[in-house]
């Protein structure tokens, strides 16, 4: 690739053969590159309106992939390849990982850390905000059931790249890694009451709807977060985070 990628040059074109490839995301934004980059992605291309901004950028704030921020980052107008342009005035296109590496790894036991499953989210941001939730929790995955797609540009934005440093597939109920199925229920035992072991799969419903009646019947034990009365629920990336948190987070 040249150094300079004018509007109308070559990089624009590559730039849009890249984005043609079915395994590619899009990271939208300076965190969203720099996660995806500590965390091992495959970055095809990197395109800003003033890349040195951006190279001051990750020296300023991410001194440990400023070297290859460096040789990535290329000129180009970002308003003639995306619908809106990030405020850091970044965006890349990554490989998206191996979905069999990615099963094994979350079929592997014994497991350190337990699997959060959405059962059937709506809201695009709240999976973003889950998935940067069980990276900084170091859990082993992240599974969606349903038909929202946990790798739809609006989640990984959300998610700041952080895609990259665990899990996150889409799997059918028969699908399900193996542990005991913990599922949150405003039935279930208080959650202060319980220790929740590291094979687990933390299960969270829909806000409006709860687990469905198929998850519920597979759980082996309802758990319930402390709640006040009349108070109908938590948002969902909330429950998580207390959910982890309960769990312990990451050993060491």
């Amino acid at each position: 690739m040249s150094e300079q990628w004018g509007a109308g040059g070559g990089g624009v074109r590559e730039w849009r053969e890249c984005a043609e490839r079915s395994d590619v995301v899009l990271l939208d934004g300076f965190h969203a590159l720099k996660h995806a980059l500590r965390f091992g992605a495959e970055v095809l291309a990197v395109v800003a309106d003033e890349p040195e901004r951006v190279r001051e950028l990750a020296a300023a704030l991410a001194p440990d992939v400023e070297e290859a921020v460096a040789r990535l980052v290329r000129q180009g107008a970002l308003k003639e390849l995306l619908p809106r342009v990030h405020p850091t005035g970044v965006a890349a296109l990554a490989v998206r990982p191996d979905r069999e590496a990615g099963r094994a790894a979350l079929a592997r036991t014994p497991r350190p850390a337990p699997v959060v499953l959405l059962d059937n989210p709506r809201n695009l941001g709240n999976v973003g905000a889950v998935v940067r939730l069980a990276a900084g929790f170091g859990v082993t995955g992240v599974v969606t059931r349903g038909d929202l797609d946990p790798w739809h540009p609006n989640v990984v934005r959300a998610g700041a790249g952080l895609h990259y440093a665990t899990t996150v597939d889409r799997l059918e109920l028969e699908e399900l890694p193996p542990g005991p199925v913990y599922a949150l229920d405003p039935e279930g035992e208080d959650i202060r009451a319980l220790v929740l072991p590291d094979d687990a799969l933390l299960a969270f419903g829909s806000e409006r709807h709860g687990i469905s009646p198929e998850l519920r019947a597979r759980a082996d034990h309802l758990v319930s977060l402390p709640m006040r009365p009349q108070v109908s629920s938590y948002n969902l990336a909330t429950s998580v985070a207390m959910t982890l948190f309960h769990w312990g987070g990451p050993k060491g």
